[in-house]
């Protein structure tokens, strides 16, 4: 499985590819929305990990066009945040997201959120 792994904060995208990679996936990094989209337009991945509150595109906006586009619709696309509170999680999943983990994440969470 590929994925892509998408903070604009390192230490928040380190665990995850770092766990990803030993649990035998290749796992890729951007920093920030644009990235993710340009990276997205590039490769197949098979799954995306997004952070929600990014400066400039947004992770809500990200997931929005993803699902737009054709070719990513149907991208598994997990939100990643620290915004828990019931209306940021009725913005998630109106967006198009398949699954919320909010941080901090344990290998569990994140390999189920995969479907790994």
């Amino acid at each position: 499985m590929k994925v892509l792994v998408v903070d604009d904060n390192p230490i928040n995208r380190l665990l995850p590819v770092v766990w990803l990679r030993r649990s035998g996936c290749e796992a890729e990094e951007c920093v920030d929305g644009y990235g993710a989209l340009e990276r997205l337009n590039e490769a197949v991945f098979d799954a995306v990990l997004l952070d929600v509150s990014m400066p400039g595109l947004s992770g809500i906006d990200v997931c929005r066009r993803l699902r737009e586009a054709p070719a990513t619709a149907g991208l598994r696309i997990v939100a990643y945040t620290a915004h828990a509170t019931p209306a940021t999680i009725e913005d998630i999943k109106a967006a198009g997201f398949d699954d919320v983990l909010i941080k901090p994440i344990t290998l569990e969470q994140l390999l189920r959120a995969l479907s790994l």
